[in-house]
C-alpha cells in the first residue's frame, strides 16, 4: 500500500508541475491550490484543482489532494483540548495516524467572468491504513471511501487568494453515508 502511496503522490506532483508550467501564459484563474479542512481528507488536506479545458475557469474538471489525519486517541487528547495542556503534547496522545489522497472529477457552474462559482463533484479518497470514520463505522474499516462535493467557490477571475466551502458527504467503507462539511483557503492562478 506504502508503494502504491508514494506512486500516487508522485503522479499527482508531476500532474501539477506539468499545470503550472503550462500555466504560465494564461489570464484566466483557472487553477487552485487550496487546504483544506475536514471534506475527502478526512481531517486535513493540501489540493490541486483545474479544468481539462485551458484556460477555464467553469467546467469539468479534477481535483487530487494529500491529507493527513488520526483515527484513534487516548484520553490525553481531551485533556488537551479542554483542560488547557500545552497544545505541543498534542501528538502524544494520538496513537493511530494515516495519510489520504483525495481524487475526484467536478464540474463548476458560473459565468467565467464571474468570481463566486458553484462546484459539484464526486470521487473516491485512498488511506494508506484501515480507518473507521469517526467510530461509527467499527465492523468495516477499510482502504477507500468515497465522497461527494457541493462547494461555494470564490476565486478572483485574474487569480489571487481564493475561498471555498460547502457540504461534502463522505460514503465509508461500510457503505454508511457521514454528513460533512468542508473549508478550504487558497490561491488562484
Amino acid at each position: 500500500m506504502n508503494r502504491a502511496f508514494s506512486l500516487l503522490a508522485i503522479a499527482g506532483l508531476l500532474i501539477v508541475f506539468i499545470q503550472a508550467l503550462t500555466a504560465q501564459d494564461e489570464h484566466v484563474a483557472g487553477k487552485l491550490f487550496y487546504g483544506e479542512l475536514f471534506g475527502p481528507g478526512v481531517v486535513t488536506s493540501v489540493n490541486f484543482d483545474s479544468r481539462f479545458k485551458f484556460q477555464e475557469r467553469v467546467g469539468l474538471g479534477y481535483r487530487i489532494g494529500v491529507g493527513y489525519g488520526f483515527e484513534e486517541f487516548d484520553d490525553r487528547i481531551i485533556e488537551i483540548l479542554f483542560k488547557g495542556v500545552d497544545i505541543k503534547d498534542f501528538h502524544k496522545g494520538v496513537t493511530k495516524t494515516f495519510y489520504s489522497i483525495p481524487v475526484g472529477l467536478n464540474y463548476v457552474f458560473g459565468k467565467s467572468n464571474i468570481a463566486s462559482t458553484f462546484e459539484v463533484g464526486a470521487g473516491i479518497t485512498l488511506l494508506t491504513s484501515k480507518v473507521s470514520l469517526y467510530y461509527w463505522e467499527m465492523e468495516k474499516p477499510g482502504h477507500v471511501i468515497g465522497f461527494i462535493n457541493f462547494m461555494y467557490r470564490l476565486a478572483p477571475v485574474q487569480g489571487g487568494m481564493s475561498f471555498r466551502v460547502g457540504f461534502t458527504p463522505v460514503i465509508g467503507t461500510a457503505g454508511d453515508l457521514f454528513p460533512m462539511f468542508s473549508i478550504g483557503f487558497g490561491y488562484a492562478f
